[in-house]
């Protein structure tokens, strides 16, 4: 374990909590990375340097291609692997 944050009140959101805590800069000095579903877009605070791994979000104007699809697909796999060993 590198880093633990103070309890925080269950309405606040999971990226409100990962930025006011800086989570990016803590995992950047650790020299680590994460897996984060489509709710963390966007808390990297250094997209040259990313420390935090998200899918592709389609939108209206944007739909996703078969590949953007399939790496959304590999990155979940990945995810639910680590968050079912948390589970159990």
């Amino acid at each position: 374990m590198i880093w633990i944050s103070a309890a925080k009140s269950g309405r606040s959101s999971e990226i409100t909590t990962a930025r006011h805590n800086k989570i990016t800069s803590h995992l950047r000095e650790a020299g680590l990375g994460a897996l984060a579903d489509l709710g963390f877009v966007g808390p990297d605070d250094d997209p040259d340097d990313s420390v935090v791994i998200t899918g592709r979000k389609a939108t209206r104007n944007h739909r996703l291609t078969d590949a953007e699809k399939e790496a959304n697909r590999l990155l979940n796999r990945e995810r639910a692997a680590v968050e079912h060993g948390f589970a159990n």
